[in-house]
């Protein structure tokens, strides 16, 4: 694994020879912080306080069994979740944690096997992180150009400028200043909503 990238986990587990386990499992070097909860009420308010990359959660917990909050975490947020479970509920429980993504590990685990699936996890969140960065650098472009339009449209308004003209005004207006267009436009909308 690439160690350009460090991703934090969140273990959810009543099993304190399980937890002792952890530091095998999650080496420091790949995974930091490495936060653990003992049940599924504690999970969600650390998630409340945090995101996680990776959410661990071994089963049964001591306030439910575990896949309905693997769903939930699946459905509600952008983190990758690793289930583990004992052997005879193992092809049960992946047949349905499969349609979420969650990964299924049968218990005893071993740190080779929890390590492949962790790869996978870890390329999977990479990928996610990317698209989420890809989607707020557009949501950043789009806003600017809304924030650009509509103090155009208040330099058309209240100055008689053309289109081009107030374009023109703005990106002077940039240069001269040393600010961003956007920051030129934030200034304008400000000006003309404190004037009208």
């Amino acid at each position: 694994m690439s160690h350009e990238h460090i991703y934090s986990i969140l273990i959810v587990s009543s099993s304190a020879k399980f937890n002792m386990l952890s530091s095998y499992l999650f080496p420091i070097a790949e995974y930091w912080p490495v936060d653990t909860v003992p049940d599924a009420a504690s999970a969600k308010q650390k998630m409340m306080e945090r995101t996680y990359d990776i959410i661990v959660i071994n089963t049964p917990l001591s306030d439910e069994m575990g896949p309905r909050l693997a769903t939930e975490i699946c459905t509600g947020s952008s983190s990758c979740v690793m289930l583990l479970t004992n052997k005879e509920s193992y092809e049960e429980v992946k047949e349905k944690m499969d349609d979420y993504g969650v990964v299924v590990v049968s218990k005893p685990v071993s740190v080779p096997a929890v390590s492949k699936s962790l790869k996978i996890m870890c390329a999977t969140r990479q990928r996610i992180k990317q698209i989420e960065s890809r989607q707020k650098s557009i949501e950043k472009k789009i806003d600017e150009i809304k924030v650009l339009n509509k103090a155009k449209w208040l330099l058309i308004g209240y100055m008689k400028m053309t289109e081009s003209e107030a374009q023109h005004y703005i990106e002077r207006t940039a240069m001269d200043t040393r600010l961003s267009k956007a920051e030129v436009a934030k200034n304008i909308i400000r000006t003309y909503q404190d004037y009208h």
